[in-house]
């Protein structure tokens, strides 16, 4: 009977962790188990699930140990027909192999991975910050199909701002006390080209990003602010992800940064900003001027808090909310995702997902 092997690999449990912790490895090599057999416990922090056997057989090549943190898509184990089964070497790696595949920062769901390794995609081609999907992959595969034209390199140092409103003007200003990068112009679709934002130029809509790629500039910083409506910022995301550009962190002189603070790229630090000791600020968030984020507080994506705003320490932020201006939040208080906070409010709970906390009120009443 010829012998036979199923891979299991690493479920995506959250998609704005593409890493989860072995809480709990209930299996060994060699070990025969049924199907349905727990295999490992994985935990993120807003979740935990089992990783069960999707049929029997021994467990061979086991890739993780207990307390290992290991990427979404990745090999735990094989379940073969017999202990001798062994993987080929060419469809086998080692768990330090699988780890060092993945770019520092690229956060890619399981079947965007396995379509990238299906066509020998180069993963360090992916932008960096947004959740990398299946549709994402396909579409640069297509891109890349119709220009078949030699990788021009990029400039490290030349950005352009993507939108010319009020947030836009803030942005150029910040951008240029960092003495990081040169401005090469901003793109903007209700704008006139040849009008000027400061003394920026406007180089047209979004249908000018493939030309200014092809000139060698790969950046851009999203100046959408998305007050009111943070979907209009996220779209921004998406389409400059899918043009094949990457948004840098951006951080004014006069910001306070903690040195064991992690900033995610596409972030935005304004004037006199103070992010304090292991605060975690997630891709694509705005810290507006004067806004205090105090120690051990977690910004997830698309965060925008207004100026004056102050967080205690331990605050857990979620995806897409908004916090007004002056707004205070107490210590270790959780707010949900999509949650709306009006201009002067007091937060002295948490706060449910979707949440609307009108100005000036206390919450809860």
């Amino acid at each position: 009977m010829e012998q036979s092997a199923h891979p299991v690999n690493i479920p995506l449990l959250n998609p704005n962790e593409p890493e989860a912790k072995v809480v709990d490895l209930a299996v060994q090599e060699c070990q025969y188990v049924s199907k349905d057999t727990v295999l490992c416990t994985l935990e993120t922090t807003k979740s935990t699930a089992e990783v069960v056997a999707e049929t029997d057989g021994y467990i061979i090549a086991l890739q993780v140990s207990e307390s290992d943190f290991i990427q979404a898509g990745s090999l735990l184990c094989y379940l073969a027909s017999s202990q001798e089964w062994q993987p080929d070497i060419s469809e086998s790696e080692s768990k330090e192999e699988i780890e060092n595949s993945i770019p520092s920062g690229l956060r890619i769901t399981q079947p965007a991975m396995k379509l990238a390794n299906a066509e020998d995609l180069d993963l360090a081609q992916l932008p960096i910050g947004p959740l990398v999907t299946e549709n994402m992959v396909k579409d640069y595969l297509k891109q890349t199909a119709k220009t078949a034209a030699p990788t021009m390199d990029l400039n490290p140092h030349e950005v352009i701002v993507y939108g010319g409103g009020g947030h836009g003007k803030s942005v150029i200003d910040t951008i240029r006390s960092q003495a990081v990068y040169r401005i090469h112009g901003v793109v903007d679709d209700g704008l006139k080209v040849g009008d000027y934002v400061l003394d920026v130029p406007v180089l047209g809509g979004c249908e000018v990003l493939p030309e200014l790629l092809n000139q060698g500039i790969g950046q851009a910083v999203n100046a959408v602010g998305g007050i009111g409506d943070i979907s209009s910022r996220m779209k921004v995301f998406e389409l400059l992800a899918e043009s094949g550009y990457s948004c840098p962190t951006v951080i004014h002189a006069s910001a306070v940064v903690e040195t064991s603070a992690e900033i995610s790229s596409g972030g935005q630090i304004f004037p006199h900003a103070y992010i304090g000791s292991d605060v975690h600020v997630g891709f694509g968030t705005i810290i507006n001027t004067a806004v205090v984020v105090s120690h051990d507080c977690t910004l997830e994506d698309y965060v925008n808090i207004s100026p004056g705003a102050l967080l205690a320490g331990g605050v857990k932020v979620g995806q897409g909310t908004l916090i007004g201006m002056g707004v205070t939040i107490n210590l270790g208080v959780a707010i949900g995702e999509n949650v709306r906070i009006g201009n002067g409010a007091t937060i002295k709970s948490d706060v449910p997902d979707g949440s609307l906390v009108r100005a000036g009120m206390i919450w809860p009443e």
